[in-house]
């Protein structure tokens, strides 16, 4: 075991301990994690679950929906996600690639997850997150998701220099961790908590389970339990 892949996994031990299962993603069918994926782009996840109720209440999760609502009605309903408009346009983009490929959707489990990538980021508004988002989480496939938090995180840790680009990032993890999507998925989301919890961009040091890992930790005096 290289001595990459023993703090890759020493990380995931502690994270796991610290924080348990994520349950991640939370969605109940694979439609509505490839819709969650476009909503989440520059916002927090509870502003997607509010878009996500309102178009669950007007049952337009599922796919053709989107498109026969049309984007007029689909911006408002997503409002709360913001940037509403923008996310409109691709998520009509998004549920007529989806219609052309099968409505059952069978087909982000069963085709080369290599081919799925190619043809998600042809599509309007999917970048190299998104399109991985949907293959680990809706289509089950080994493909590690990259996003700002493991950047911040893994520079902290002095495990990544601060300009790698996201295929290097990735391809750490998909290097030395074995290919297990329950994996990829449940790592994903404990950096995830990690970096709402205590890696912020003004990190929160005594909070965070790393710490005596990370060589540029501080500890606020604030956040020192006193006794």
């Amino acid at each position: 075991m290289s001595s990459k892949q023993d703090r890759l996994l020493d990380i995931y031990r502690r994270l796991l301990a610290s924080y348990g299962p994520q349950g991640w993603w939370p969605a109940e069918t694979p439609f509505e994690m490839c819709v969650g994926a476009i909503l989440t782009q520059a916002t927090a996840w509870r502003n997607v679950e509010l878009a996500i109720a309102r178009l669950k209440d007007n049952d337009l999760l599922s796919p053709g929906s989107l498109m026969a609502a049309g984007e007029e009605v689909l911006a408002d309903l997503i409002r709360p996600s913001g940037y509403y408009r923008q996310k409109a346009a691709r998520l009509i983009s998004l549920d007529r690639y989806i219609l052309s490929r099968g409505s059952s959707m069978d087909w982000l489990k069963q085709e080369d997850p290599k081919e799925l990538r190619q043809e998600l980021l042809a599509v309007n508004g999917i970048g190299p997150e998104t399109a991985d988002s949907i293959l680990l989480y809706a289509g089950n496939h080994p493909v590690f998701v990259v996003d700002a938090y493991t950047r911040r995180i893994l520079h902290r840790l002095g495990l990544i220099q601060a300009s790698l680009d996201y295929h290097r990032i990735q391809q750490l993890f998909m290097d030395q961790l074995p290919k297990d999507p329950a994996l990829y998925q449940e790592y994903h989301a404990l950096i995830v908590a990690l970096g709402k919890e205590a890696c912020n961009p003004k990190p929160r040091c005594g909070l965070c389970p790393l710490r005596d890992l990370c060589p540029t930790h501080i500890i606020p005096e604030s956040t020192i339990p006193q006794g």
